[in-house]
């Protein structure tokens, strides 16, 4: 596919200057992270596109460490939030404490007051901490005692969740899980990379520099609205997302907020990849992240053990780019 022509072009520099990002970022993360550096660049293109990421995988498998390595890199401020059953809302957001020596009350802001959150076992919560979390989420800001804050810019949410527990878990509200534009499946290391794992922890592991600043990241943020996607790729994203909702093995497909986050996470990942243009490629590979987690199959397609990522994976076989309606 031959580049299109784009009025608001990015320059050479300015495309350089995303592709050294993300290569700094992953030689980082690979000090104490060992696994694939697509995770990396997945959760910076998430980042750029103004989405939260969900990362799921049995314990063990360094998603805290994953996170907390990243945040540290993007020189952002970072806050832990570890969920349990008995968590309150103004545990996350915080509340207003009486101060005896001016004789008023001050807000005191909770961990979501951070442009890095990790929520550490979300799936732990129960409902109405998620309900603080989500608004945080959707609207980047929080309600403490009928009033509202605005949150940190830039602001994202990496939850981790474990699949396998059943005990003190809660299920995700559909609405929530939606929230989250890209969703990980973390999965065991290969033989080699766990080998890697041993030599790096086998003495102190270095610590993480700093490669960049919010200020930067914002200015890469905007750099991603540059990115030119043409008309047929919109077209492509609206047939992919209505054929999630069409499929008979679907009882709730991709809701039009996937399709925006497809759009916007495609975007950036040119972007961070050197180009000021979306390919075809980049919709089929990102497709997985962005709609597997959006799709509810029906409850004969459970019990038959058929997962959304099967259904997916028949949703981009039948779905070609350029083809008609």
């Amino acid at each position: 596919m031959d580049k299109p022509p784009i009025e608001d072009e990015l320059g050479h520099a300015e495309l350089a200057g995303a592709v050294a990002l993300r290569d700094r970022l992953a030689t980082e993360i690979r000090r104490v992270y060992i696994g694939p550096d697509a995770i990396t660049e997945l959760l910076l293109a998430t980042v750029l596109a103004g989405g939260h990421a969900l990362l799921e995988g049995v314990p063990g498998l360094a998603k805290t460490t994953l996170v907390k390595a990243f945040a540290r890199a993007l020189g952002c401020e970072f806050k832990r939030i570890q969920f349990t059953p008995d968590l309150l809302p103004a545990d996350i957001t915080g509340t207003f404490v009486f101060n005896a020596r001016t004789q008023a009350f001050e807000l005191r802001h909770g961990p979501v007051f951070a442009q890095v959150v990790l929520g550490d076992e979300i799936n732990r919560a129960p409902a109405k901490t998620q309900s603080a979390l989500l608004e945080a989420m959707q609207e980047r800001q929080a309600t403490i005692d009928g009033s509202t804050h605005p949150l940190p810019t830039p602001f994202v949410v990496l939850a981790t969740q474990n699949p396998v527990e059943q005990e003190g878990v809660y299920l995700l509200p559909e609405a929530q899980v939606d929230r989250f534009l890209i969703k990980l499946q973390l999965e065991y290391p290969s033989a080699v990379e766990e080998q890697r794992m041993l030599q790096t922890y086998n003495r102190p592991v270095p610590s993480v520099a700093k490669v960049t600043a919010p200020e930067e990241l914002l200015d890469h943020v905007a750099l991603g609205h540059r990115v030119h996607i043409e008309e047929r790729l919109m077209d492509y994203i609206v047939r992919l997302v209505t054929a999630t909702r069409k499929h008979p093995r679907v009882a709730l497909g991709a809701s039009p907020r996937g399709s925006l986050a497809l759009l916007h996470l495609a975007k950036s990942w040119a972007l961070i990849h050197g180009r000021g243009f979306v390919l075809p490629d980049d919709l089929r590979m990102l497709a997985p992240y962005v709609l597997r987690h959006r799709i509810l199959l029906t409850p004969d397609a459970s019990i038959e053990g058929l997962t959304s990522a099967q259904v997916l994976d028949d949703v981009l076989a039948r779905t070609r780019y350029g083809e008609a309606n």
